[in-house]
C-alpha cells in the first residue's frame, strides 16, 4: 500500500453549501421574484396573469409565513401593477430586446428597477445588491452580472444625486 495515499477515513469532510442569509426582508424578495417570474411566464405564454391567483398560491409555502408579507406584496403588487413603466425604464439600459432576457433576469431587473424608481426608501445599493443576489440564486451563471450592470446604468439615472453622494 502507497503511504503517500491518504486511507479515506483520514479524508477531510467535503464542507457544505454556505447557507443563505434568509432574513425575512430576503425571503419577501425571493418571493416577489417566484410571483414575478410565474407573471412573465404566463404573459410570455399570451395567458393574463392572475396576481391574487399567484399571491395565493406562493402564500401556501410554509417558508412564506417567515418573509416580511408587507414588502413582499409592496413588491410584488407594485411590479405587477407598472410593469410597462418599469420596462419602459429598462429597455434603453438593454443591448437586446427585453423578451430575450431569461425571465428571472426579466424578474431581477423589474424588482431593482422597481425599488430604484418607486421605492425611494430603499437605498440604491441595497436596491441593486438585493436584485443581483437574486439573480445569483435563482438565475443562470453569469445573469447576475448583467443584472448588476442594467442597474448601476439605471441608478446614474434615477438616483444620481445619491449616486454622486456615495
Amino acid at each position: 500500500m502507497n503511504k503517500n495515499v491518504p486511507s479515506p477515513q483520514a479524508a477531510p469532510a467535503t464542507p457544505s453549501a454556505p447557507k443563505r442569509s434568509l432574513t425575512p426582508r430576503r425571503r419577501a424578495r425571493e418571493y416577489a421574484l417566484q410571483g414575478v417570474y410565474q407573471s412573465l411566464v404566463m404573459r410570455r405564454a399570451g395567458s393574463l396573469p392572475n396576481a391574487a391567483a399567484i399571491a395565493k398560491q406562493l402564500a401556501e409555502d410554509p417558508g412564506f409565513r417567515r418573509c416580511q408579507h408587507d414588502l413582499f406584496q409592496g413588491i410584488f403588487a407594485g411590479v405587477l401593477e407598472r410593469t410597462d413603466e418599469l420596462e419602459g425604464l429598462i429597455t434603453p439600459a438593454l443591448d437586446r430586446p427585453i423578451n430575450e432576457l431569461s425571465p428571472v433576469e426579466h424578474a431581477a431587473l423589474l424588482i431593482g428597477t422597481y425599488e430604484l424608481a418607486i421605492d425611494l426608501a430603499v437605498p440604491y445599493k441595497v436596491a441593486i445588491n438585493e436584485a443581483v443576489e437574486l439573480a445569483k440564486t435563482f438565475g443562470g451563471t453569469d445573469g447576475h452580472k448583467y443584472v448588476n450592470g442594467v442597474l448601476d446604468l439605471l441608478a446614474q439615472q434615477l438616483r444620481s444625486t445619491e449616486v454622486q453622494s456615495s
